[in-house]
């Protein structure tokens, strides 16, 4: 087991770039079982949610070689089943559903896995799929899925969900007819994943909208796609240089889908200059209390609020975090209140009222992002910070100790 150790204080200075974006590739990944060849997919994260993926594809029967270029052939998977085993970590597994049903008519894929940062029932990829004609029953913490031939359909979604839009996207590209997804899920990562698709040969239009329009049956090709930078790295960079009052150029950003997440730290005081895909960080002044609504693409994402809650502990003033995606994304708190914090949580709200100085302390990552907040806590906290089951990290930020400490912090891993 590791642990991250970080002596705080230390204002960040220098170059950082950022590297590819987790939820992209991962949906990527997945898309190149919709057509058996062989797929190039660059600019690849090294991260622990890739190598499941790699692992998933290749117990499917894919031969996958390469890192930062990943070389994927399809051509003789065998296996339509997605086991408990790898499914159980990463609930982006289930992202394979919809491919295997469309290219072989059946499959079978274990109720997913991932963060415990609340309920994410597969509700929405189960009845769009049924509404294409696959017939599902779930077994034992299977869903088993069978289809002669899929079929274009008009879906509806409650509420925008990302995984359930991919998994139908991916699906329609081989269904006959035309499926069109309303209240489908703008992400970015959906748009890229529209994209890759749309390299292949696939017909669809729509993304970043709330409708998206798939015409089936078109014949696809092989993929060679770069997978975008990763939005959430580069808004936890610029949280890194703003808690540090350091200055920082951040290479490789998505600036044109981060609006929501720049606007927030900009009215927290982070100074943040845009020059193409390079932004430079720094603070001026104190930092000040704001308040945030977490919401689907393009509101404010729930995968930075527990960073800039890190952020906030240190402000003058009280601010108020509304998290309306995910139940239980607040069960960092108590971590960041070990550290001198003073937050107040009832049901959906957190109440963060600024201290003049956080303390280290040994405390334990719950979750992805939550890993990312502790470090970012650690980095302004005065002595050392002990950040424990730092495997969550490792699922989506690559190398994040090592950039920071390329950028001056005191951090470094230990075993324990």
């Amino acid at each position: 087991m590791e642990s991250i150790v970080i002596r705080g204080g230390r204002p960040l200075h220098g170059e950082v770039t950022v590297s590819g974006a987790k939820n992209s590739a991962l949906a990527i990944m997945a898309a190149t079982i919709l057509q058996g060849d062989e797929h190039k997919i660059s600019g690849m994260p090294g991260l622990r949610d890739i190598a499941t993926m790699k692992k998933l594809l290749q117990y499917l029967g894919a031969e996958i070689s390469g890192s930062d270029e990943l070389i994927i052939n399809t051509g003789n998977i065998a296996c339509q089943e997605a086991p408990y085993e790898l499914v159980k970590t990463m609930r982006a597994s289930f992202l394979v559903l919809g491919p295997l049903v469309a290219r072989f008519g059946r499959a079978k894929v274990s109720l997913p896995g991932g963060c415990a940062i609340g309920l994410r029932p597969v509700d929405y990829h189960i009845k769009a799929l049924e509404a294409m004609g696959v017939s599902i029953t779930i077994d034992k913490g299977y869903v088993h899925a069978v289809c002669s031939k899929l079929k274009g359909a008009s879906i509806l979604f409650d509420m925008p969900t990302v995984g359930a839009t991919e998994n139908v996207m991916m699906a329609a590209c081989l269904a006959k007819g035309t499926t069109t997804i309303k209240n489908a899920a703008r992400e970015p990562e959906v748009v890229e994943l529209a994209k890759a698709l749309r390299h292949m040969g696939a017909y669809i239009k729509g993304e970043g909208t709330d409708t998206i329009v798939v015409e089936g049956e078109r014949p696809l090709q092989p993929l060679a796609y770069r997978v975008m930078p990763d939005r959430i790295e580069a808004g936890t960079l610029i949280v890194a240089g703003g808690i540090t009052g350091g200055d920082i150029r951040i290479l490789n950003c998505p600036v044109e889908c981060m609006g929501s997440t720049l606007e927030k730290l900009r009215d927290i005081g982070i100074d943040i200059e845009e020059d193409k895909d390079v932004v430079r960080v720094r603070r001026k002044g104190d930092l000040q209390p704001v308040e945030i609504t977490t919401h689907p693409y393009p509101g404010f994402p729930t995968d930075m609020q527990a960073q800039v809650m890190a952020l906030l502990t240190v402000t003058k003033g009280t601010s108020i975090i509304r998290e309306t995606v995910f139940e239980n994304r607040f069960i960092h708190v108590a971590e960041l209140d070990r550290m001198g914090a003073h937050i107040k949580v009832e049901h959906d709200t957190a109440v963060v009222t600024g201290v003049k100085q956080l303390k280290g302390a040994s405390v334990m990552a719950t979750d992805l992002r939550a890993s990312a907040s502790l470090i970012l806590a650690g980095l302004a906290a005065e002595g050392t910070t002990v950040v424990s089951r730092v495997y969550h990290l490792d699922r989506g930020y690559e190398s994040l100790d090592k950039k920071l400490y390329k950028l001056g912090a005191d951090i470094q891993r230990q075993q324990v």
